[in-house]
């Protein structure tokens, strides 16, 4: 008999988490290398947050929480959920995780048996279908088109739902992709959810604050407030707060999964960070007028990398709604040689060169179930991203 558990035969590694870390094996070793692989704002969290968790230490603030969260987040998660998106819960109907990933991992395992599907449109993040196949159910891949900004229509949606449908799961705005839901496009969605009674939707709305130009953020729940009692909205303060290392999410949804979500992790990890926890009080309730400073600048962030791409041989990358990522398509660079003779085959064979010759770490598209294109995250400095852009364009025009 092995010895680790048949569930982990199903788990591939993190790409993103292998690829950070092979750029910093190189960096280590002496290379010049610019990482776009980690998915982490690099402003600071706001001071006001910062002086709630040092008052919340001096206040002796450092014992067990509830494990679903204390008290005052509770309510300022309610009162952000009614504030932003216009969504009616008690506090009763919160739960808080460290981190959105807990979130996920626990509604998976907490409502999936083995035969139940869960539809999940490509690109996606690449820790969904593992978490999935930790609980034991099945993903089913719904692949998108570039042309159709990366997102799944009604008609998409209703070929993929079977009996053994028990999920949805929706990212908007997208990691890898970036792309965003328009209010239309989910209640085209939302239609076809009301004719299949027995799907829920989990939401993941992470990116919720980084949108751009006229977009404009709305969540399932709020366009078709029928699937309310059938919808876990999960959020959290990491890239909204820059708070990632702080390691809060949250969600809010009907009760008897809240309490079933409560359970699996009263067993698990207990209450998330207590000062972490007091933190996120003050963020939600607190001043928010750096996040459309932050936004601003992101979003200056991403014309400049869709521009400089796009100058690029042999690339082709659209301009995404939000969050911080663009996911440009390499298909023209596949079949074409390096300076070096390499053969470049796919997606991955693109991204180990590009690294290997200039030092610039993406993320191949194929972790994210669609390829052949590549996620750089742009939530680094102007000059490293025009460093790095330049680098890429070098990069391309070496190929043959």
């Amino acid at each position: 008999m092995p010895f680790i558990a048949d569930a982990l035969l199903r788990v591939k590694p993190s790409a993103t988490m292998t690829v950070t870390q092979k750029a910093r094996d190189l960096k280590n070793a002496g290379r010049d290398i610019i990482s776009l692989s980690v998915g982490e704002p690099d402003f600071d969290t706001p001071d006001n947050v910062k002086k709630a968790a040092i008052a919340a230490i001096e206040r002796g603030e450092t014992k067990y929480t509830p494990v679903p969260g204390i008290v005052p987040l509770r309510e300022a998660i309610v009162a952000k959920f009614k504030r932003e998106n216009g969504l009616d819960y008690k506090a009763s109907q919160t739960i808080v995780g460290t981190g959105g990933k807990q979130i996920l991992f626990n509604t998976f395992l907490a409502t999936v048996n083995p035969g139940d599907e869960v539809i999940i449109p490509a690109p996606y993040w690449v820790s969904y279908p593992e978490m999935v196949a930790i609980a034991g159910g099945t993903s089913v891949i719904v692949e998108t088109k570039l042309e159709n900004g990366f997102k799944i229509s009604g008609e998409d949606l209703d070929k993929a739902i079977t009996p053994q449908t028990k999920w949805l799961l929706l990212n908007s705005p997208s990691n890898p992709s970036g792309a965003a839901y328009s209010r239309d496009e989910l209640k085209a969605l939302a239609d076809v959810l009301m004719r299949h009674p027995h799907v829920w939707i989990l939401t993941d709305d992470i990116y919720e604050h980084l949108t751009y130009g006229d977009f404009v953020f709305t969540t399932i729940a709020q366009v078709e407030p029928n699937l309310i009692d059938r919808t876990l909205t999960m959020n959290g303060v990491s890239k909204s707060y820059a708070m990632t290392g702080w390691r809060i999410g949250y969600a809010a949804g009907p009760l008897h999964l809240i309490q079933a979500l409560d359970m699996l992790q009263g067993q698990q990890t207990s209450g998330a960070c207590s000062i972490a926890q007091w933190a996120s009080v003050e963020a939600l309730n607190g001043p928010q007028d750096h996040i459309p400073q932050r936004r601003k600048a992101f979003e200056e962030r991403r014309d400049l990398v869709v521009s400089m791409l796009n100058q690029a041989k042999f690339l082709n990358c659209p301009s995404p709604e939000g969050a911080f990522y663009v996911y440009p398509s390499c298909a023209e660079a596949i079949g074409r040689k390096t300076a070096d003779g390499l053969v470049i085959k796919n997606d991955e064979d693109f991204v180990s060169a590009l690294l290997e010759a200039e030092g610039v770490a993406v993320v191949q598209g194929s972790a994210f179930g669609q390829g052949p294109n590549f996620r750089i995250s742009y939530a680094t400095s102007t000059p490293i991203l025009e460093d790095a852009c330049a680098k890429i364009q070098r990069f391309c025009s070496s190929l043959s």
